[in-house]
């Protein structure tokens, strides 16, 4: 994690909380947003813990607790503490789960939230290893860097759409649809009408950005690049497109370790893919004019005080989900950490909130930052939803400076490594990855075999997804390509059709 110790310029984006707004039309400094979301971690769980190095963070000192029984005064307290380390199995962050995290019951009108279900829900799962795993922070020597709607999807949809569109088939086959329903409009679209700003992806095991329909459309195949092959590179010869989305690691090897901080995944990976971010942007020629937007899904589970908005929340478009919640997403989730990281930030500037503008309930969400983009661009298209249009934006924090900093180092610390041994590619793929695995499976065409989405991906191993899923994107690909050079409407989606080689 980023400390105050360090001189890093840094804008710790404290969500949920009320502060001063930032929010300005005149015309901003920054031509290159890079956007870098990691998997599943609250604010707390990374961050909290650095209260004591800067008390305007509104983290942890110790006192922050929950009983294992929210009915039962008597029962056993569990106080969060400081000695997180590697973390497995993944902590619980099903509906059912946050919804006893935040709220202890199944009562939901509770205002403000109490959160105070987090032991009791970890109880739930079998043991008190558990209650550690989610009532446990980083100390902040541990990590590189230093709150959230409520996405429970892969790479946080609201971050590009504004909205959950969640499918309508009643669980659990909602989640193995999501592949197939995502046709929402997404703010690379708005930027993909501005071509001075060209929005551009760079992946290492699958782009799952993929998972919205339309951005598998001809017209977008070049810009999807492998982060290997073409970040460092047009960083370096100063040709980052205005938007970029880096995408992480999510399949777990020896040779090539998962780095998206996603339990049970080492955080020392993800933070050290952090840090040679990072360090690429600023040795950028661009690095002047770039703002780099560090954020996580979703809390993944783990503990966070801060009471979740869930009162003058617009729905972004009166979608419903399904039975047996009919959630209808008038609510926000636990905060989730949020860096922003900018020569043009004043250095360890702390922002609480956007204190009622656009509207009095506004807050700091994932819509954020499609709508920050939309200002700092200045792109003519109207908020992808009502979210987007109620969510409080930050570009004016990037304004207060006459000029661009120098101060910012060069080179980030080394974090301290966590998990013990390599990773075990013969352990079975986990939830998450077998959402991305039938992502995989809708690129390739299998998605039209019987076996889908029952059994695709379910009984694999690592390896066998990492394989999978990487020889399924690399096909969609060569296909999208040779659709380009044959002439193909631009317009057209890319849709494979499984090889007779393929069938069980």
């Amino acid at each position: 994690m980023a400390t105050t110790t360090c001189p890093l310029t840094l804008l710790l984006f404290l969500l949920l909380l009320s502060g001063h707004p930032y929010s300005s039309s005149a015309a901003s400094p920054i031509k290159t947003v890079v956007v870098l979301v990691m998997e599943n971690r609250s604010f707390d769980h990374m961050l909290g813990w650095m209260k004591k190095l800067n008390p305007e963070i509104n983290g942890v000192d110790g006192s922050e607790s929950n009983l294992i029984n929210t009915t039962d005064p008597k029962s056993t307290r569990v106080f969060f503490g400081s000695q997180s380390h590697f973390v497995d199995p993944d902590p619980g962050h099903s509906f059912q789960a946050i919804r006893e995290q935040i709220f202890g019951s199944n009562d939901t009108s509770t205002i403000p939230p109490p959160m105070n279900g987090f032991a009791q829900q970890a109880k739930s799962m079998g043991s008190q290893h558990a209650q550690r795993r989610q009532m446990n922070g980083f100390d902040p020597d541990k990590c590189v860097i230093g709150g959230s709607p409520p996405c429970r999807r892969p790479r946080s949809p609201t971050a590009c759409t504004s909205t959950p569109a969640p499918p309508t088939a009643p669980p659990p086959m909602w989640r193995r649809c999501w592949p197939k329903r995502y046709p929402q409009r997404t703010i690379f679209e708005d930027l993909r009408g501005r071509m001075e700003y060209p929005s551009e992806y760079t992946s290492q095991n699958i782009p799952a950005t993929l998972f919205y329909r339309n951005l598998r459309k001809l017209k977008y195949v070049g810009k999807f690049h492998p982060y290997g092959l073409s970040f460092k590179k047009d960083a370096e010869n100063g040709k980052l497109p205005g938007y970029v989305v880096v995408e992480q690691r999510y399949m777990d090897s020896k040779a090539e370790p998962a780095n998206d901080d996603h339990p049970s995944h080492d955080v020392y990976q993800g933070q050290m893919f952090v840090k040679e971010v990072y360090e690429t942007l600023r040795a950028s020629p661009q690095w002047n004019e770039t703002l780099f937007v560090i954020t996580y899904d979703e809390h993944g589970g783990f503990y966070d005080h801060v009471a979740t908005p869930n009162h003058g929340v617009p729905s972004p478009d009166d979608i419903v989900g399904p039975d047996p919640f009919f959630f209808k997403f008038d609510r926000l989730g636990v905060r989730v950490p949020t860096i922003l990281i900018s020569p043009w930030i004043p250095k360890g500037t702390v922002v609480h909130g956007p204190n009622g503008w656009p509207f009095p309930t506004s807050e700091y969400e994932h819509s954020s930052i499609p709508a920050t983009v939309r200002k700092i661009f200045n792109l003519s298209s109207p908020p992808l939803t009502r979210r987007e249009a109620w969510a409080g934006t930050f570009d004016g924090i990037l304004q207060t400076l006459k000029q661009p900093r120098t101060d910012c180092p060069e080179k980030l610390p080394t974090p301290v490594k966590i998990r013990q041994g390599d990773a075990n590619e013969d352990a079975k793929v986990s939830e998450f990855q077998q959402e991305l695995i039938q992502l995989a499976a809708v690129l390739k065409g299998d998605d039209l075999l019987t076996s889908y989405p029952g059994k695709i991906g379910k009984n694999m191993s690592v390896r066998e997804g990492k394989e999978y899923m990487e020889s399924a994107v690399k096909s969609f690909f060569e296909a999208g390509f040779a659709a380009k050079k044959m002439g193909v409407d631009e317009q057209q989606i890319v849709k494979m059709r499984p090889s007779l080689s393929t069938r069980p």
